[in-house]
């Protein structure tokens, strides 16, 4: 089995002045979830090579057991640093995709015409799709075989609008990963804020925060083992 990570290459955190990127959590928990049981895992980002990684996933307070890991694993920081360019991987060559969050793909991830059409390859495909905490964002233009949303009637989570107004972000995010899943028909749930929460519809996976990583990746083995 061979699964796609997709990160986000924006490091700029809106108007700030601050730094943003992929949340080391979110990429290093299901990375190591999925490596461990036996699983390839090839990386990718839109501008290709080292993406950016979120500053504040790094902080103390933020430390998991798979971040602590990923910041001793030389080799998973050398493959991190040479990521494929999004344009040139194709969802034919993979068993499944997964989109790490944190703030940056809000920016890049939502917009780009490259993910949107890989997200619809493999979903065309009948291949899985998984994102977690703001990778849902990248699901905001793509659209299904008869052009609606793709996350139209949908069972969905995301990064809530309460946690956002946590971490005093609210106006700084060009959008709310709530809000647009909402406004494109999704049938979006949530646990409590900062609490794990996941789903499953079809091939459709997602995670609402940082502490639902695992477990999206847990939903991902289960559906690649069928």
């Amino acid at each position: 089995m061979n699964v796609l990570f997709v990160l986000t290459s924006h490091d700029k955190l809106g108007n700030t002045g601050e730094k943003t990127g992929f949340w080391i959590e979110e990429f290093a928990s299901p990375y190591y979830f999925l490596t461990d049981k036996g699983v390839e895992v090839t990386l990718a980002s839109p501008a290709g090579g080292q993406p950016p990684i979120d500053p504040t996933s790094d902080k103390p307070e933020n430390h998991t057991e798979a971040t602590i890991r990923f910041k001793a694993d030389e080799a998973l920081q050398e493959k991190l640093s040479k990521t494929h360019k999004l344009a040139e991987v194709k969802a034919e060559d993979y068993d499944a995709v997964f989109y790490p969050g944190g703030h940056g793909p809000l920016w890049d991830l939502a917009e780009s015409a490259d993910s949107v059409k890989l997200i619809e390859s493999f979903y065309g495909l009948k291949k899985p799709v998984a994102f977690v905490c703001h990778a849902p964002a990248a699901l905001k233009k793509v659209k299904n075989e008869d052009g609606e949303p793709l996350v139209k009637g949908k069972k969905v989570t995301g990064f809530t609008n309460t946690e956002e107004e946590l971490v005093k972000l609210t106006e700084v995010v060009p959008f709310l990963v709530e809000d647009m899943l909402k406004e494109n028909g999704g049938i979006y749930s949530k646990a409590g804020d900062f609490e794990a929460y996941a789903l499953e519809d079809g091939l459709l996976i997602t995670g609402q925060n940082p502490a639902s990583s695992e477990k999206v990746a847990e939903i991902l083995l289960e559906k690649l083992k069928k």
